[in-house]
């Protein structure tokens, strides 16, 4: 068997570590955005992600460590890298730029679902790119998720106002980004992708910033630990161990495992800002869990998986 097949644990355990990360970052974000515009916002989170994985990468060759310990090869192709980088960068701009502005007009418990319906999104794009179907449990672990993922965020009527729009194209985008990255997670070096994206989608959400925000030095010195908190741990560290993490996982249980973010921002809101969960809530965590949970056994257990297909 190859890295892939026997790794699925390995990289489930990235993925939901980047899921806890993404969730319990939910409180900073929320706080930035009291003195910065959604664009400014991830104009300065994302430059400093960037540059956080340039010293990174600097330190571990100091320290002459191999950095392609997170590719599945020791040859790669920098056109790749830079195919990719610049594919997931443009990718990340618009589902960030997306939900940021979204959050502007809807709730984050209608946030919260519309944009976790990557995971339905992901295998319908599989099929049009001629993967095989997921297996039959995976489907009920879809189905479980999506119920789970229901009862946890929608505490309100369902409406699709112009923020529930926009967090529906949000969540096209992040599935397009699992699938981009599911492409070329074993033919690049993570590290070095992961900056090239950030600076990418940082410097493109410059021209909208400078567009329509009048961001400052003040504002952004009032929002300087939020934004360390998701620049350093949110973006620099989680979305590089979602690239790492993706090349042993296929991307229907990688959107699942991630799909976790809701439950874990649920749970942050309770811990640090003292939001009690309700029953159905509760009932919602139980739910996503147990579809996580449930779409690891056919993965481990039978030997097809879904096979890459070239997506550009």
């Amino acid at each position: 068997m190859n890295k892939r097949k026997n790794g699925n644990l390995k990289g489930s355990a990235l993925l939901f570590t980047a899921a806890f990360i993404w969730g319990t970052a939910f409180v900073a974000q929320s706080k930035g955005m009291d003195y910065l515009g959604p664009f400014s916002f991830n104009a300065v989170r994302n430059l400093i992600a960037g540059t956080v994985l340039i010293l990174i990468i600097f330190v571990m060759k100091l320290f002459n460590k191999n950095i392609k310990d997170f590719s599945c090869k020791q040859k790669y192709d920098k056109n790749d890298l830079i195919k990719g980088g610049i594919l997931c960068g443009f990718i990340l701009f618009f589902s960030s730029s997306f939900q940021q502005v979204g959050l502007k007009y809807t709730t984050v418990g209608k946030a919260g679902f519309i944009t976790t319906l990557y995971i339905i999104i992901i295998p319908i794009m599989g099929i049009f790119i001629k993967k095989r179907l997921p297996a039959f449990k995976i489907w009920i672990s879809l189905f479980l998720a999506i119920v789970g993922m229901y009862m946890l965020c929608m505490t309100e009527s369902f409406r699709l106002s112009k923020g529930d729009f926009f967090m529906l194209i949000c969540a096209f985008f992040n599935a397009a980004h699992i699938i981009t990255i599911d492409h070329f997670s074993c033919r690049v070096e993570a590290v070095k992708m992961s900056c090239i994206q950030f600076f990418l989608c940082g410097l493109i959400s410059l021209i909208p910033t400078f567009i329509l925000e009048t961001p400052t030095i003040a504002n952004i010195y009032k929002s300087i630990w939020p934004l360390l908190y998701t620049a350093v741990l949110s973006s620099g560290v989680a979305f590089t161990l979602q690239i790492a993490g993706q090349k042993y996982t296929n991307p229907v249980l990688a959107s699942l495992v991630m799909s976790l973010e809701s439950v874990f921002s649920a749970l942050a809101g309770w811990v640090v800002l003292k939001q009690a969960m309700s029953t159905r809530e509760t009932m919602g965590c139980i739910l996503v869990f147990a579809a996580v949970i449930l779409a690891q056994i056919p993965i481990l257990n039978l030997k097809k998986t879904i096979p890459k297909q070239k997506i550009i």
